[in-house]
């Protein structure tokens, strides 16, 4: 099990969190002793807000150098063959949905929400959020969440097969496991193969989204250029409402 362990930030990714989980998905995969992997968040009132905007402000790297590849939070395009459930215990938001969508299975606390309100930021979702949205739900939803920033109410989110299962608050831990002891029951080489060709997977991760993920970096590339993109993290550590030049 992996904790995102920032609960003071609301569970935000900073630099020292995408080492951490990325470290955690190659032991994974490299340990056969390692039959899944569980991502959560600590405490009880988020899994994971997304990027630490405060950090970005300061110009601090989320993504460290040569680690690029594995994109948010070490998670979000860092492919296994070990099957992963997020447990989220609470809302999941921005980068948060987007871990939540490379996830394989996902247990959620009824009072979760799901969104990507990077638009708000002057940001995009740039973590396969912009595409994968539209692969898990039906269209025009997904466009409405991309390009309104609203969040989804985890009841909503399993009505359209965004998550699997919908829990109390506080026990979106303990059905992930017992979710992870079902599927460590069975043989490890049959689920990681079943795993890999669900995928379309071989060692260099998801032949089926390599021209997204190309796409992907193109735009976040001239997003992240524009002064929208520099002035909605700023405005959001300065708690004011931004102010949009679309440049």
């Amino acid at each position: 099990m992996v904790t995102i362990n920032r609960p003071e930030a609301r569970n935000a990714v900073d630099r020292d969190v995408c080492v951490g989980i990325g470290d955690a998905v190659e032991q994974a995969e490299a340990d056969p002793n390692i039959r899944a992997l569980i991502l959560t968040g600590a405490g009880d009132q988020a899994f994971c807000a997304g990027a630490d905007l405060k950090a970005m402000a300061r110009g601090e790297r989320i993504l460290p150098e040569g680690k690029e590849h594995w994109s948010f939070a070490g998670f979000a395009n860092h492919f296994t063959s070990k099957p992963t459930i997020a447990a989220v215990n609470g809302n999941a938001l921005g980068g948060g949905t987007e871990l939540v969508l490379a996830a394989d299975l996902v247990v959620a606390v009824e009072t979760a929400s799901f969104g990507l309100p990077e638009v708000r930021r002057g940001l995009i979702a740039g973590a396969g959020g912009a595409f994968r949205l539209g692969h898990q739900l039906p269209t025009k939803l997904a466009m409405e969440l991309l390009l309104t920033g609203r969040p989804l109410p985890a009841p909503e989110a399993l009505r359209w097969g965004l998550i699997n299962r919908v829990v109390p608050p506080g026990q979106a831990l303990s059905a992930a496991l017992e979710l992870a002891e079902e599927i460590v029951a069975n043989a490890p080489l049959a689920v990681q193969g079943s795993k890999r060709l669900a995928y379309g997977a071989a060692a260099a991760g998801r032949a089926d989204e390599r021209a997204f993920w190309e796409l992907n970096n193109t735009e976040i590339r001239a997003v992240l250029k524009s002064e929208d993109a520099r002035e909605g993290p700023t405005a959001f550590a300065e708690k004011r409402a931004p102010v949009w030049k679309a440049r």
